[in-house]
């Protein structure tokens, strides 16, 4: 079998072969006989016609005496690369403009179709609460994923579009695949480590542990406002409120301006 791919990869693979082929002075009878094929078979993977049957591909590398990543002129270090300038760039622009940060990473996935991490990152362009089928689709694809990272932040975002749709008991479900962690890296990191590590891991720990508390107590309010007890959420906000200025920290200012929102809109009531 002589599978058809990518014209861009034939020429690459097709040039590879009759290059090392003429630099061991071989023919393409020769070669052919070497591998085991006809000599059309040979013709055609060097006009960018065809591509070796992949069972050949160590016969092919042991003639050459090259390693299979050289015989397909394949450099990992630069393919992440190419792949982290995509996810960079599409960083740059998330937050100010998510569309053009999805267009970066489509055109990524593009060149390298179904990337994890371009993936993972599309999630995070894409309004989960307006677009779920969407979010759906691109976060099934990760939930086999060998990173647990990427898995658990795929099923996290499962479950937000899944409750977006209203459909409660699937969002569960997604989550309840999700280990429960009663620790952080950062945490142990900050118990095992000393000096600037130690330090930079509790510092990012603390706003981390900080933001996750701020959004606890907002859901807390959440949950008394519906179970019509409007004095016991605007009770919590009102903590929240006042637990702002103790870290004074001025990148958690969007919160201050939320938290007061709610509790005008609470004491409206």
């Amino acid at each position: 079998m002589e599978p058809k791919i990518n014209h861009t990869d034939s020429i690459n693979i097709g040039g590879k072969i009759k290059k090392l082929r003429r630099e061991h002075g071989l023919t393409q009878e020769r070669l052919a006989e070497l591998v085991g094929v006809s000599f059309q078979a040979v013709s055609k993977w060097e006009n960018s016609i065809a591509l070796p049957d992949i069972t050949l591909v160590p016969r092919l590398a042991r003639i050459f005496d090259v390693s299979i990543d050289e015989l397909f002129d394949y450099n990992k270090g630069e393919t992440e690369d190419d792949i982290m300038s995509y996810v960079k760039k599409s960083l740059q622009l998330r937050e100010d403009d998510p569309n053009a940060a999805r267009a970066v990473l489509e055109e990524g996935l593009a060149k390298y179709p179904g990337n994890e991490l371009m993936l993972n990152n599309l999630l995070y362009t894409v309004n989960y609460t307006a677009d779920p089928d969407v979010t759906i689709r691109i976060a099934s694809k990760l939930t086999d994923s060998a990173s647990s990272g990427i898995r658990f932040d795929a099923l996290r975002f499962l479950a937000y579009a899944y409750n977006a749709k209203g459909d409660e008991e699937s969002a569960v479900a997604a989550l309840e695949q999700v280990p429960e962690i009663y620790f952080t890296k950062l945490s142990e990191l900050a118990f095992v480590t000393t000096g600037k590590r130690k330090h930079d891991a509790a510092e990012k720990q603390k706003w981390i542990s900080f933001e996750v508390l701020l959004q606890m107590m907002q859901k807390l309010a959440e949950c008394h406002e519906a179970d019509r007890d409007t004095d016991k959420a605007i009770d919590e906000i009102k903590h929240a409120i006042a637990l702002l200025p103790i870290l004074d920290n001025d990148s958690f200012n969007i919160y201050a301006d939320f938290f007061n929102r709610e509790l005008e809109r609470l004491d409206a009531k």
